[in-house]
């Protein structure tokens, strides 16, 4: 049940991001083509008003295609309402709409979850650990999706977001050394040691770690304690996402590890939603600012990428050559597809089952 709901989260993201396309296109009378969920061949195709709807096989992504990029379209090429022959502030805003839709469902996640659900109530003592990355010092002390880190060192750690940042000052201040670390797990208190890597000259355990929270919820006090709430906890959520993916391109060899695929993105999802709807809404406005933030990225494929190709057509007066477009896009598709399978493999091998399948 929790697999399902996780994955149903992924799939409406994916649907939200190409519908912010979509009705940007649309609602500026350009003509669209087709609106697809996944890529590969068509499992279910259907088409309304010249606009051809699909779920395809690799559930991956999405798209939103225009008759400008089909050969065979009977639509002139001098049509004004081609994206093409849009002028480039229209086309810009029909690219960034994905990205800015996804931005938008995240907020109203978070703000629902205020208003009609409540605020989380006022945080257990220490921190809680959410998820932890294979083969780093987290995961080889014997740390654990779920437990709960009360002290390091035998100093407690407080609670909320102070037991997490005193919890990761201390291990970025202690690359190298073995720190000890009581935990409670199943109700039952242990002592673990770890040794924080170096990473850019500070410690890195590879842990996702928040502010231990019993489950517990309140109501808002009012619409100001709601906004305040969302905002905050939104712009925290979308800072991190920012910081992690600028670590990943300035330090790929040492961040590499964190990469997350389908297969554990849908496990994280399943974790959060044992929490009930406070886990789940949490996941899906942190896998919606993830997308927005992934697809923000100026490389092939992505949003930003097209995005990119836009602005350098700006500056040149001119658009980049048909052939160059092409090349760029298809090496991005087959990057995107090729670390997709690499991600999904490894991933997969590391779930649970398949672990205990390997140690028999």
């Amino acid at each position: 049940m929790h697999l399902l709901a996780s994955i149903s989260v992924l799939a409406l993201l994916i649907f939200f991001h190409e519908t912010g396309h979509f009705l940007a296109a649309t609602l500026q009378g350009i003509r669209v083509s087709g609106f697809s969920i996944g890529f590969g061949p068509a499992l279910i195709k259907k088409e309304i008003q010249g606009v051809t709807y699909s779920i395809r096989a690799l559930p991956l992504g999405g798209f939103v295609s225009f008759p400008d990029d089909d050969n065979e379209s009977d639509i002139a090429k001098d049509d004004p309402d081609l994206l093409s022959n849009r002028p480039i502030s229209q086309r810009l805003l029909v690219i960034s709409a994905g990205v800015l839709a996804n931005l938008l469902i995240a907020w109203l996640a978070l703000c629902s979850q205020a208003t009609f659900i409540g605020l989380p109530s006022q945080p257990n003592p220490g921190v809680l650990v959410i998820d932890v990355q294979r083969d780093l010092p987290a995961a080889i002390s014997g740390l654990q999706p779920g437990d709960q880190i009360v002290s390091i060192e035998g100093k407690d750690l407080g609670s909320g977001q102070e037991a997490v940042e005193n919890l990761v000052n201390q291990i970025q201040k202690s690359p190298g050394k073995t720190i000890s670390i009581q935990k409670l797990h199943n109700g039952v208190k242990e002592i673990i040691k770890i040794t924080p890597e170096e990473y850019l000259g500070n410690g890195k355990v590879g842990a996702q770690l928040q502010p231990n929270f019993d489950g517990n919820i309140r109501s808002a006090k009012g619409v100001k304690e709601i906004f305040n709430y969302t905002n905050s906890k939104f712009s925290n959520l979308f800072i991190k996402t920012v910081q992690g993916y600028k670590s990943l391109l300035t330090n790929f060899k040492s961040t590499s590890k964190q990469l997350s695929g389908p297969v554990k993105i849908v496990e994280l999802g399943a974790q959060l939603s044992v929490q009930g709807a406070s886990g789940l809404i949490l996941f899906t406005a942190l896998i919606s600012i993830n997308l927005a933030v992934l697809n923000a990225l100026p490389f092939p494929l992505l949003d930003g990428g097209q995005f990119t190709l836009i602005i350098i057509e700006a500056l040149r007066g001119k658009p980049i050559p048909e052939k160059i477009q092409l090349w760029f896009m298809q090496s991005g598709f087959i990057l995107l597809i090729g670390l997709s399978i690499l991600l999904i493999i490894r991933d997969t091998s590391q779930l649970e089952i398949f672990q205990q399948l390997s140690k028999r």
